[in-house]
């Protein structure tokens, strides 16, 4: 058994041991363009949590466990760090408020931490970090049968985590193709180890750099913005929205909530705390939605939504608002502080690039939040972002894949009503924000605003971080890649060249609008050039708007409406 003591050592040798190792756990990304940072963000999560356990002695292991799953929560950064919380948050539950760490429990966490990873990941995707970790739970639960101790337990999930690892790539085809394990997985192993160092050999794995905490510097703490969009095409009808108060005697999971929806819709959102569940499902059949619910609780706060007819609307909205954009003021340092509520209404959004900053703020958000792919802003700093709205709804604008779940982890634990729309580019941002209507409730502009979101089209040129034989590509470093939608569309090596040719791909019968961001590697001579060239050859299609972004990584994000 393991007292609290010797879990604090076992969570910071790990945070150590996943510092060291942070930079190959990046390595491990498959896709070329600049972004890998699983690493990274998993070892930012884990030392949040470290500077809080360097502050304990002499506390019960359950103890130890629950302020390490709160530090976690609130220092969660991108995908794999708030699943990496999800599944510290779920081994704390398993200890409980047990003194010691036994094999009983010890294989209790291992199994609600990879239960509440599951439940947060709408579709989840084996041969990632979960299969790892669900793989590693069994082979605990199977010791413990065994009559295992609390050591031969861990050591039974870390070989079962090494097991699943080596297995990714067959469950991963591009992980195969790529010659690598998943990254995710590969951190998981890494934060095991560290922590089997400890209760084997009670010795704490030292950080090289002397500390786990990871520098940001002005190149990483640009905006990464990721790749990929919601689909354009409306699948389904209905915008159906409601509340359960959850019955007391009900005996059922929202989980089961959630997969019923996922079988007669799409865009499925299911949150739940101790007494309501919140769901929002796409399907054509809001009836049936409804009575599913019932079986969970009574029914509050009923919406229903035909999505094709406010696509058309929100698509002149947007056109109309669009022509009336000012140019912005740019306030730069701004200190986040804690301010009283004085408006219903506020805005958090996450960019990185003078140029963006001062358009959203224009647009009327109120904190921007500096983050992208390879520096993703924490659930703290999203949260702090909020706090220091002053109103009584916020709603968070992630714009970037990879933020929304630890945007969404500060649903729970702000004292506003957060709304996060699931904004995956910084155009479906910009274009969210010019659908919010004034005199519509806060449901209905969520609706609203992620339907006008989810219509756009972006695209993005960067360039290769690495060599890669990706989407049917052979890429060399270095070459420059144009992607609509996440996929690499094409590959070359002029940017220009790249540019133009993706602009005429994206463009279709019935677009009206094409804004093109410029980023901080691209001079305005050189946009300038690009602008006049794609006026010659489709401004009698279009309109044509460029933008100086000032954003890193991408030399130009397009949108295409």
């Amino acid at each position: 058994m393991f007292n609290g003591n010797t879990l604090r050592d076992a969570i910071i040798s790990a945070a150590n041991n996943l510092a060291n190792n942070r930079k190959p756990v990046d390595d491990l990304n498959v896709f070329p363009v600049p972004d890998g940072d699983t690493g990274t963000n998993m070892s930012m999560t884990l030392s949040n949590a470290v500077r809080e356990l360097e502050k304990v002695e002499g506390e019960t292991a359950g103890r130890v466990a629950k302020i390490n799953a709160s530090a976690l929560l609130r220092g969660a950064r991108g995908n794999s760090g708030v699943i990496t919380s999800l599944l510290f948050r779920g081994f704390s539950k398993g200890i409980g408020d047990e003194e010691m760490v036994t094999p009983k429990n010890l294989a209790a966490a291992f199994k609600i931490g990879v239960e509440s990873a599951y439940k947060a990941v709408m579709k989840p995707t084996e041969g990632t970090i979960l299969t790892v970790a669900r793989i590693a739970s069994e082979k605990a639960t199977a010791a413990y049968r065994d009559g295992k101790d609390t050591l031969e337990v861990f050591e039974a999930a870390l070989a079962g985590a090494k097991e699943a690892l080596a297995e990714t790539p067959e469950l991963l085809p591009m992980l195969k193709k790529a010659g690598v394990v998943d990254a995710g997985g590969q951190g998981f192993v890494i934060i095991l180890e560290g922590m089997l160092s400890v209760f084997r050999d009670g010795v704490i794995i030292v950080s090289n750099s002397g500390s786990t905490e990871i520098v940001e510097d002005e190149e990483n703490d640009a905006a990464r913005n990721a790749a990929g969009e919601f689909e354009t095409e409306i699948t389904f009808t209905y915008c159906t929205e409601f509340i359960v108060k959850r019955d007391s005697e009900c005996t059922k999971e929202p989980s089961e909530l959630r997969a019923y929806l996922e079988t007669i819709g799409d865009c499925v959102v299911v949150v739940d705390d101790d007494e309501i569940i919140k769901v929002h499902v796409h399907t054509d059949h809001p009836g049936n939605a409804f009575e599913e619910g019932l079986t969970f609780g009574a029914l509050t706060s009923m919406k229903v939504e035909n999505m094709r007819d406010q696509h058309e609307r929100a698509k002149h909205d947007a056109a109309n608002a669009k022509k009336e954009k000012k140019p912005a003021k740019t306030k730069e340092n701004e200190k986040i502080v804690s301010v009283e509520i004085t408006k219903p209404v506020g805005f958090v959004s996450v960019c990185a690039g003078n140029g963006l900053e001062a358009l959203f703020k224009d647009l009327g958000v109120d904190v921007v939040v500096s983050g992208g792919q390879t520096m993703n802003p924490s659930t703290d700093d999203i949260l702090r972002a909020i706090e220091s709205t002053p109103a009584e709804t916020v709603y968070v604008l992630p714009n970037n894949k990879n933020i929304i779940m630890a945007a969404e982890q500060t649903i729970r634990i702000s004292t506003r009503k957060v709304v996060v729309l699931h904004t995956r580019t910084v155009p479906q941002g910009i274009t969210a924000m010019l659908n919010f209507d004034e005199s519509a409730d806060a449901e209905a502009n969520a609706i609203a605003m992620q339907k006008a979101a989810e219509a756009i089209t972006t695209g993005q040129v960067t360039f290769a971080a690495r060599d890669s034989d990706f989407d049917g590509h052979k890429i060399k470093k270095g070459e420059i890649m144009a992607m609509t939608g996440g996929k690499i569309s094409y590959v070359d090596t002029d940017i220009k060249k790249a540019t133009s040719k993706l602009v005429k791909s994206m463009l279709k019968k019935d677009s009206q609008f094409v804004t093109v961001i410029y980023g901080e590697d691209v001079s305005v001579t050189d946009a300038k050039s690009l602008e006049r060239e794609l006026n010659t050859k489709f401004g009698d299609k279009v309109e044509i708007t460029f933008i100086d972004g000032g954003q890193p990584v991408y030399y130009y994000i397009i949108s295409v409406e």
